[in-house]
């Protein structure tokens, strides 16, 4: 497939830049103005955990009316995808508007020890590209803390400058400034900490029911598994709550006519298949855009990335977006859309792993390269979830059908390949099957032309991998001895494993 082919079926954003490798400039997209001549306030909510779990998105056990509202009043994206599974590589790829296999900033928590990463010269990360048009840029979290108090989360894994944020509320900012602002809200992970949930449920006082929860087919009807998934919905809940409390202060102030306010999750729900993974549970995300020159009522089927919302934001402001940037504006005239999307995993927390996948309108297609490991490494952080731990005590008293245990095998397809109008749960890998051997070559060589083009830096190396667990383990060892061994010997099997060439 020649570069005129690709660009055809991938359709990718300002092409050029799309497939090009760090380093190589091309042109600027230039940046918009909003219809007033003002420059708009710009929000990013920014939620932890969740998938698109939304009333508005068709979840029926739960309603979420402020982010429904939040839809109906401007653009919501059906098909939006994060390029990572989990936080840091999610966020690091978010605030530069590029992969983070592209700036290797793709293992999750890595640049954290001794050795360190740093972005390309020609890399500026979305604040300071906003400061330098003229924004106060801020991070913070609701509700606002004190104005000394930290900032929101980042959680990138490259030295940056946090001069890049002023504050932690906007109302910090000079009088008639512009602002350009992060809110971090712990969403999905309200329910894994106690006192957090306590929270959860002195607001929400109608708990949602176990019993009225719809599990995907993926998932046995396990008791645990329905009570963790009903305190997820409540931490949707919960968070739907603080949406509309962000909009109800943004409107007394009167703000809220000159807000552009971006929703979007950093990865899917923290399930055996979700978080982590590239299977739709883990990869899919809720993605909405309502403000002045928001396109109101609209919901838009185009395959899109989590890093638009960097392109976009930064032509809002009336910023050229660089050519280098991987992300485009999704307002934009010069807007094109795309045949597929990309996404990757790699090592999580000391759990070494290199999954890359893409999906286009139909078909999804995921290259494992550790077939011969499990899906379900050993991981401290997975395997004390009360999902996983339900999983593995029926699979070991074989209570599990054939579609619950697809997640517990012990190796894996090289490649697989699934049909989302038939198979929407990505439950019958066609990789295998002759009769859609035409598309798998197609997506295959897709995948590797874009890791090519995108310059992928693939996996980790020992040393920085040794640097960072160092780090890791004597931060958990401060407070949790016990954890601190299990992930002691599961950095032991990993190196036993790459050893043994799995």
């Amino acid at each position: 497939m020649n570069r005129r082919e690709f660009l055809k079926n991938a359709g990718a954003l300002s092409a050029a830049a799309t497939l090009y490798p760090v380093g190589h400039v091309v042109q600027a997209q230039s940046g918009g103005t909003p219809a007033n001549g003002d420059q708009p306030n710009i929000l990013w909510i920014v939620i932890e955990d969740i998938s698109a779990h939304l009333s508005c998105y068709g979840e029926t056990t739960i309603e979420t009316p402020r982010m429904d509202q939040l839809a109906a009043e401007g653009t919501l994206f059906e098909r939006a995808y994060i390029t990572a599974p989990v936080c840091s590589p999610a966020r690091s790829a978010m605030v530069t508007g590029m992969y983070q296999t592209s700036i290797n900033a793709h293992h999750h928590r890595s640049g954290r020890g001794e050795k360190k990463i740093h972005l390309p010269d020609h890399v500026e990360l979305v604040p300071a590209m906003m400061q330098q048009a003229g924004y106060w840029t801020g991070n913070g979290h609701w509700p606002p803390r004190e104005p000394d108090g930290p900032i929101g989360k980042t959680d990138f894994n490259f030295e940056w400058d946090r001069g890049v944020y002023e504050g932690n509320h906007w109302d910090q900012r000079d009088a008639g400034k512009p602002f350009f602002h992060q809110l971090h809200l712990e969403g999905g992970k309200l329910r894994d900490v106690p006192a957090w949930l306590e929270d959860v449920y002195e607001v929400i006082e109608d708990p949602t029911s176990p019993d009225d929860v719809n599990l995907p087919p993926y998932y046995p009807d396990h008791p645990d598994i329905r009570q963790d998934w009903a305190e997820y919905l409540d931490s949707i809940r919960y968070t739907d709550k603080q949406v509309g409390e962000i909009v109800d202060h943004l409107e007394e102030e009167g703000l809220l006519d000159n807000t552009v306010i971006i929703l979007m999750s950093d990865h899917g729900i923290s399930h055996a298949r979700g978080k982590q993974f590239l299977y739709e549970e883990g990869v899919h995300i809720p993605f909405i855009v309502r403000g002045p020159g928001i396109p109101a009522g609209e919901r838009s089927a185009e395959l899109i990335e989590h890093i638009d919302m960097a392109a976009t934001t930064l032509a809002l402001g009336g910023v050229d977006v660089p050519g280098h940037m991987h992300g485009q504006d999704l307002f934009g005239a010069g807007y094109e859309s795309r045949g597929y999307v990309f996404f990757a995993r790699d090592r999580c927390d000391e759990t070494v792993d290199r999954i890359r996948g893409m999906r286009g309108d139909r078909y999804k297609y995921i290259r494992n390269f550790y077939p011969d490991r499990p899906y379900l490494q050993p991981n401290a952080y997975a395997d004390n979830k009360p999902t996983l731990q339900a999983l593995r005590e029926w699979h070991e008293a074989d209570k599990l059908n054939e579609h619950q245990a697809l997640i517990m095998a012990e190796t894996r397809p090289r490649e697989e390949l699934y049909d989302l109008h038939q198979d929407p749960h990505e439950l019958n890998n066609l990789a295998g099957d002759p009769a859609h051997k035409p598309t798998l070559l197609q997506m295959r060589q897709t995948l590797e032309y874009w890791m090519e083009a995108t310059n992928d830096h693939g996996e980790e190396s020992e040393e920085m991998y040794d640097s960072d667990m160092e780090v890791y383990v004597n931060r958990v060892r401060a407070n949790n001895p016990e954890r601190a061994e299990e992930i002691e010997a599961n950095i032991e099997l990993m190196k036993q494993w790459a050893a043994e060439g799995k």
